[in-house]
């Protein structure tokens, strides 16, 4: 009974014990702004949350030496805010509003209450982009609903399942500059 006892402790004490392959640096930022008017009192709280993540490599192990040097590997940085009037919270992440460029076409993407809000100039179809809780969007365009992201250089691309050809289309619109 004592062995059953001690044997799961030993085995959650070694699992803890192991070595994160991430450095995670989480850092948050809280700014409360009070808003004096004819209409009352305002209450405005800004939270920003920056978060930093970086894979562990190490080099190359030389000989006859203790320990091995970090190599240096990209950051992904993740940034998000939160706003809050009067008890009305809304997350505000990257804004990406710009004029892109798809197959010689201009397109206007610009945020609206659950997103992005995309339109043709030419045609004046508004397409719509959702964001899902993954940090990803759903773009609806006429009818039809398929996957999107912006890339790290801004530019919007769309994947769409095609289900004659059982494939998957990716389209890249340009941000414009």
């Amino acid at each position: 009974m004592k062995k059953l006892i001690i044997i799961p402790f030993l085995l959650l004490g070694t699992i803890c014990i192991q070595a994160q392959n991430k450095n995670v640096l989480k850092e948050t930022e809280t700014k409360i702004t009070t808003i004096k008017n004819s209409e009352g009192e305002k209450k405005i709280v800004t939270i920003n949350e920056t978060k930093e993540v970086q894979n562990i490599e190490l080099e190359e192990a030389k000989p006859n030496t203790l320990n091995i040097p970090m190599k240096d590997s990209p950051v992904l940085v993740t940034e998000k805010t939160e706003l809050s009037v009067d008890g009305k919270t809304k997350y505000v992440d990257i804004d990406h509003s710009a004029y892109y460029v798809h197959n010689g076409k201009k397109y206007e993407v610009k945020v609206d209450d659950y997103g992005y809000l995309m339109t043709n100039r030419e045609t004046n179809k508004n397409s719509y982009l959702r964001k899902t809780s993954n940090n990803n969007y759903l773009f609806v365009r006429d009818g039809k609903v398929s996957a999107a992201y912006f890339d790290a250089e801004g530019n919007l691309i769309i994947d769409t399942y095609n289900e004659k050809t059982d494939r998957i289309t990716t389209e890249k619109f340009v941000v414009s500059k």
